[in-house]
Formats: structure tokens, sequence, C-alpha cells
């Protein structure tokens, strides 16, 4: 799971330390533009000074053992690997609430979501044709032509809504009920998570507006990723080579399904926190860019007046 070395001691660590000690996560959910999002901070870590590290599990799996995530793995990497700090941390697994296992310092989380019904189909077809940033790779279902319409009238099984369960539990996290398609449960432990645990989550349709919130945010380490986004293209970084609109039918058989109407839930609920946080972080500047708001506070009758 994890590259050989990729820990040192903690004394050692220490010693070679400088600077800030910020962690980011940014767990993110399949076919929502994180590739895009990614190839922005691979652009900027460099100047900006921080790392930018993949997890990449066995087998894809986004729900990690309790041993990877609490013994000399997971929590504990990215909380000791100092070397390697500042961090950004990616990869598709759920959401793992550090203070579960005795941590003082926290991760920021950060992620960006879907609608859920055009993430299902998104991956439907991506499956069967790739996509223009690897166009030679062979997918799982490479020569399947069958239409995301023609799936859900046969009621087979690639286009079943349970498969659009996954945005709910990448935000509920790593308990069994979790990964119950449809839960309520779950929809309210994930939207618990979304307010108390992460800074920022935005959304693919507006993938511009949460590069700038995040850059006014985190200046520190996303300064830069607005004009990284809009250089070469970026927002086009990665495309389903093939994709067919559903029908009118489709959506409606589809959006009568239990799991399809608390992810639908879930969406509106981070789309409505998202346009909160901007609401209060940025104001429009001319030419339809973002920029911060004007700070608008300040301190005052502050005693004694010579620091201790």
């Amino acid at each position: 799971m994890f590259p050989e070395r990729r820990l040192a001691t903690p004394d050692a660590d220490a010693a070679e330390t400088v600077g800030d000690e910020t962690v980011v996560i940014y767990n993110r959910v399949p076919k929502t533009g994180s590739t895009t999002f990614m190839g922005i901070c691979y652009d900027i870590c460099e100047k900006q000074g921080f790392n930018v590290i993949h997890l990449n599990t066995s087998k894809n799996a986004h729900v990690m053992s309790s041993v990877d995530q609490a013994g000399m793995e997971f929590v504990t990497n990215i909380t000791t690997w100092k070397q390697r700090l500042p961090a950004l941390y990616h990869g598709h697994i759920a959401f793992i609430d550090f203070a579960a296992f005795g941590v003082q310092r926290r991760p920021i989380y950060v992620n960006v979501i879907r609608r859920p019904l055009d993430r299902l189909v998104s991956h439907y077809y991506f499956l069967r044709y790739g996509d223009d940033f690897r166009p030679h790779l062979v997918r799982t279902r490479a020569g399947d032509t069958e239409t995301f319409d023609d799936c859900v009238r046969l009621n087979h099984s690639d286009c079943q809504p349970r498969l659009m369960w996954i945005q709910v539990p990448f935000f509920c996290g790593m308990a069994a009920f979790c990964w119950e398609p449809g839960s309520r449960q779950a929809l309210e432990a994930a939207k618990h998570n979304l307010v108390h645990h992460y800074l920022l989550v935005g959304t693919t349709e507006r993938l511009p507006e949460f590069v700038a919130l995040l850059e006014a945010l985190m200046p520190s380490m996303f300064s830069g990723a607005s004009r990284a986004l809009e250089k070469g293209g970026k927002s086009h970084l990665r495309k389903t080579q093939r994709k067919l609109e559903p029908s009118p039918e489709t959506k409606a058989t589809i959006q009568a399904s239990a799991v399809w109407k608390v992810e639908s839930e879930f969406y509106r609920f981070a789309e409505q926190q998202f346009n909160f946080v901007k609401q209060k972080t940025m104001v429009a500047a001319p030419g339809g860019r973002l920029r911060p708001r004007p700070r608008a506070y300040h301190y005052e009758k502050i005693r004694p007046n010579k620091p201790k």
C-alpha cells in the first residue's frame, strides 16, 4: 500500500522539519473531475512549497481495515512523516475521523462532488470508451456498445441505482452503515462530517469557483491555482471519449429510486453549504472573476498593553 521508504523515525523527522506542517486530504470521489484538480496541484506544488502524495490502496479499495487506519499505516504515516510536510494527500478513500485515533492536530479535508446521475452516466461510458487522458488504455467494458438507456430499460447490472451510492459513503466514512445503499443514517453522518470536518466541498459543475475559493482560503498552498486551471485548457483535462445523454424516460426511472433521492439530497446540501461559504468569502471582481472579500473584523481593547 505504501512505498518501502515511507516513514523516517520521529527523531530524524523532527530534526529535518522546518516551516509549515499543514496536511490536506482530498479523498477524491471517482468521476467528479478529480484528475483535473490534481493536475493543478501537481503544477503548482513545487512553486508553492508543498508535497503532493497519492494514496494507492490495494485493489482500489475505498474502505481501509482498522489496522491500516490506525496501526503503523495511514493515520500514523501522515501525522509523523514530517519530511514531506506540508502535504496534500489524495486517493479514492472514504472519510477517516482522525480524532477517533487520538490525533490532536487533524488534517484539513477538501472534496468535490457531482450530480449523482451525471456521475453514474459518466462512469458507465468511461468503462466502455475510456477518456482522452489515457486514450489507449483498454477499460473493463471495452467493446460493450450498449447505451445507458438500453441498460436501464433491460434492467442490466451496470446501471443499477445502487451504483450511485458512493458520494454519501465517501463522506460518511468507514462504518458498515455508511455503505448500505439509500441509508438515511449514512446521509446524516455525511452531512455532519461535511460541515464539521471539511474546509471546503465544491462541485464538478462549478470547479473554477471551487479552485478560486480554495485559493482564497489557503493562499499559502493554493495561490496560483486559478491561473493553472485556465492555462492550457486544464478545465478539460479529462473527458470521457463517448457519452450519450440519457432520455427523459431513463432519468425518470433512475430518479424514482431511493438511492438517487438520498444522494441528490446530499448534493443539494453540499451545494447550499458551498454557496454560503462563497458568499461570505468572495466578491465579484471586474471581468467576472472572484476575489477575497476585504477583512471584516479587527482587534481592539487589548489589555494589558504589553505582552507578558
